[in-house]
C-alpha cells in the first residue's frame, strides 16, 4: 500500500548529501527503493532492517539509539514521523543534536498522526529556521535547518528510560514509550491469562517449554512464570525486546528474550505457544501479518502441544488457520477479544 507521507521523502533521499541519516518506522515496509552508499537507516523493527539489508542499505537495528553518532555529525536527517508522540519527539530531539550546523531535517506525515503540532514544534527547536507545505490534503512536509542555538528539546517522555510502567495485584511490570501500549495491560492479553488455565486443561501433560510469540514488554511471560518451565520470548520491535528483557530479569524467569520478525529463527518445538498478535485498530496490518504468525505457530508447536491466541472478535482467524491446523477452537470470548485454541498442525503446512 502506497503512502504519500512516506513518498514527500523520496526526492530528498535521491539528491541526499554525504553523511545522511533516515530514520526509518513502519512506512518503509514493501519500498523498493535501491540503496544508497551515502545514507545510513535505522529502525526498531528487525523485519524492517533485514529487508532493508536483503536490498543493500546499510541498515542498523535498535530502539532508534543515535548514540553512538557524533554530534554535529550528519548533513541530513530523514524521517516520516511514527505513530507515537513520545518517538516522534524523540528523534526530533536526536536529529537536531546530530545534524551539522547547517544540516538539515526532512519530516513528513499525516494530519491525521498531528503533522501540523510536530512541524510547528520541530521549527521552534530549529529557532525558526524552516519551511513547511502542504502537498496534499492530508499529507505536510517540513524542511528544517540547523541552526547555532537550538530551541528547547521536546518533551519525550524520557523515551530511552525503562520504568516499572504498569501492575497488577501479582506484578510490577517494566516498560517505555516505543512497546505498543507500553503502559498498560493489554486487555486481550489479561483475558487470555484468566483463561490460561483453560487451554492448560487441553494439555496431556504440563508443557516442557513455553513461547510467547509477539512478547510485546513481556506480560504473557511473566504472568507464565508461575508454571516453572523455560519460556522463549520474541518479538521484532528493539523498544519490546529491552523492556521484555528487564522484565525476565527482575522476575528471575528461567528463559531467553530473543529478537525475531513473527518467530523466525526460533527453533522450537514448545508445547504451549502464547500468542497476543499486533492485529490492533490503528496500525497497519500487512496482508500476510496473519499467515506469518499462524506458519511461525505451526512449525514451533511440538506434538500434543497447543497454541493460545487471542485477537480481537472480527479477526477470522479460525478460517485463515484451517489450512495449517487439524484443531481449531474457540475456547471463550467476550465482548472485543475471542481466545482461539490451534492444535495438530499439519505436515508441511
Amino acid at each position: 500500500m502506497s503512502d504519500p507521507a512516506f513518498d514527500l521523502l523520496l526526492p530528498f533521499v535521491q539528491d541526499a548529501p554525504a553523511d545522511s541519516l533516515w530514520l526509518a518506522d513502519e512506512n518503509l515496509l514493501g519500498s523498493q527503493l535501491a540503496p544508497r552508499s551515502n545514507i545510513r537507516m535505522i529502525g526498531n523493527r528487525l523485519d524492517l532492517v533485514e529487508a532493508a539489508r536483503a536490498r543493500g542499505w546499510q541498515a542498523d537495528w535498535s530502539d532508534f539509539d543515535l548514540s553512538s553518532i557524533a554530534d554535529g555529525s550528519i548533513a541530513r536527517v530523514l524521517y516520516r514521523v511514527s505513530k507515537e508522540k513520545a518517538l516522534v519527539h524523540h528523534n526530533i530531539n536526536q536529529a537536531v543534536r546530530v545534524l551539522k550546523p547547517g544540516g538539515q531535517l526532512i519530516l513528513s506525515g499525516d494530519k491525521g498522526e498531528g503533522i501540523k503540532g510536530y512541524l510547528d514544534r520541530t521549527r521552534a527547536l530549529f529557532a525558526g529556521q524552516g519551511d513547511t507545505e502542504k502537498a496534499s490534503a492530508n499529507c505536510w512536509r517540513g524542511l528544517f535547518t540547523k541552526s547555532e542555538q537550538p530551541g528547547t528539546h521536546l518533551d519525550d517522555k524520557d523515551y530511552q528510560q525503562l520504568r516499572p510502567a504498569c501492575s497488577d495485584e501479582h506484578f510490577s511490570y517494566w516498560s517505555k514509550p516505543g512497546v505498543f501500549g507500553w503502559d498498560k495491560i493489554d486487555r486481550g492479553s489479561a483475558f487470555l491469562v484468566q483463561q490460561l488455565d483453560s487451554f492448560l486443561a487441553e494439555l496431556p501433560a504440563p508443557p516442557k517449554r513455553i513461547l510467547d510469540l509477539g512478547c510485546g514488554y513481556g506480560y504473557l511471560s511473566v504472568q507464565a512464570s508461575r508454571l516453572g518451565v523455560p519460556i522463549t520470548a520474541t518479538d521484532n520491535n528493539a523498544a519490546a525486546i529491552a523492556a521484555c528483557r528487564q522484565n525476565f530479569a527482575t522476575q528471575g524467569i528461567a528463559g531467553e528474550v530473543i529478537p525475531a520478525s513473527c518467530g523466525a529463527g526460533i527453533e522450537g518445538p514448545f508445547e504451549l505457544i502464547l500468542c497476543n498478535p499486533p492485529f490492533h485498530a490503528g496500525f497497519s496490518v500487512e496482508d500476510d501479518l496473519t499467515e506469518r504468525f499462524l506458519n511461525a505457530a505451526a512449525r514451533l508447536l511440538g506434538r500434543g502441544g497447543i497454541a493460545a491466541f487471542v485477537v480481537n472478535r472480527q479477526i477470522m482467524l479460525e478460517r485463515r488457520a484451517a489450512s495449517r491446523f487439524r484443531r481449531i477452537q474457540t475456547l471463550a470470548e467476550n465482548g472485543s477479544f475471542k481466545l482461539v485454541l490451534l492444535a495438530e498442525a499439519k505436515t508441511g503446512a
